[in-house]
């Protein structure tokens, strides 16, 4: 028989209570990373929030490329250019980038707004992964993000965002990079994993020759 007090509690909030064993007995979906993957971002899970920001130049474009394209190991992967749509620089950067070696993994989307992209996600056989090309171009509120991830658990969403410093550019783009599970800053030809899922290494190097130039430059400049 069940108390008064236990009579009172919402059905809702009985769901979404979870004993400590029920929750080590929980399965979660992983993404089994190898190689300079793994070393970088470990073993992260399959769906979330992910961010990646950093300043024009340093790689940025291209290592959202080389995740793309290594991601589509695992599923079906949307790329939204809200910037730049499917437009010669773009085709430019998917040709640089051999994505044609997965093209009936990879979409692009030219410029689909926040909603048309959501109808998307909800159909069947819709793309395993999204990357939104920029968050600033969505022009969400976090509150709007808050609710359209919400809609969207079962998909990992990953964020491009422009950079003010070493912190993504607004208040709202800065709220997400806080929630994300994994966070990837960039930074001369390097990126760094910052959020809740790091490797042995913790960066990978989008261009390694320019990357170990750069962070030499920068490191003979400290001492």
């Amino acid at each position: 028989m069940k108390s008064e007090d236990e009579k009172k509690i919402p059905i809702y909030l009985a769901r979404n209570a979870k004993g400590v064993r029920e929750l080590l007995n929980t399965k979660y979906e992983m993404l089994e990373f190898e190689k300079e993957w793994y070393d970088a971002f470990g073993t992260p899970e399959r769906r979330g929030v992910w961010i990646i920001w950093g300043n024009s130049a340093n790689g940025k474009t291209s290592f959202a490329m080389q995740l793309c394209k290594y991601l589509c190991k695992f599923g079906r992967v949307a790329y939204d250019s809200l910037e730049e749509g499917a437009s010669l620089t773009m085709r430019n950067t998917i040709i640089r980038h051999g994505m044609m070696d997965v093209n009936r993994r990879f979409l692009l989307l030219d410029s689909e707004n926040m909603d048309e992209l959501s109808i998307r996600l909800k159909r069947q056989k819709s793309p395993d992964f999204v990357v939104i090309d920029s968050f600033q171009y969505t022009q969400m509120t976090y509150k709007q993000y808050i609710a359209f991830k919400e809609m969207h658990k079962n998909k990992l969403l990953i964020f491009i965002s422009h950079a003010d410093g070493m912190y993504p550019n607004g208040r709202a783009a800065k709220s997400v990079m806080y929630d994300a599970t994994l966070k990837i800053y960039i930074e001369g030809f390097r990126a760094f994993s910052k959020g809740r899922f790091i490797g042995p290494k913790g960066y990978f190097d989008i261009w390694p020759e320019r990357a170990e130039i750069y962070w030499a430059r920068k490191n003979e400049k400290r001492q």
